[in-house]
């Protein structure tokens, strides 16, 4: 059996990553889950979360928001919104995202307004979290 998949993720601006993987953990709707060659067929939904995949016995972090995953016995494609190293995350930036959608969701707000607000904190938030956790 192999010990290697096909992996690539893309974001709607770039392809953030396109190889052979031996491990892949990720959010997904329902839970945390993970991808070894061989897996199961499946198609997902993927929430704000962060990612891990292994290359070469090396572990990658990457901050991801909204999209959706779709695995075959032998390759994995992730497609979603955005996609980031720890490293490429400004923080001041994200920072600055999470005090503007903390003040915007303490203001009244439609429904619609109300969760893409959250939806911009969330990404905030994840951005912060992989960067501090992840970025040395």
């Amino acid at each position: 059996m192999a010990k290697t998949f096909q992996l690539e993720i893309i974001a709607t601006d770039r392809i953030f990553f396109r190889g052979e993987c031996e491990h892949l953990v990720i959010t997904a709707i329902d839970g945390l889950l993970g991808i070894m060659a061989g897996h199961e067929p499946l198609v997902t939904v993927l929430p704000t979360g962060e990612l891990k995949y292994m290359v070469d016995g090396v572990w990658k972090y990457a901050a991801i928001s909204e999209g959706f995953i779709q695995v075959m016995p032998d390759k994995a494609v992730i497609l979603a919104d955005s996609c980031e190293l720890p490293e490429e995350i400004d923080i001041k930036r994200a920072e600055e995202a999470r005090q503007r959608a903390e003040e915007l969701m303490k203001q009244k707000q439609s429904i619609v307004e109300y969760y893409q607000t959250q939806a911009a904190l969330n990404r905030a938030m994840n951005r912060l979290k992989v960067s501090q956790k992840h970025f040395k």
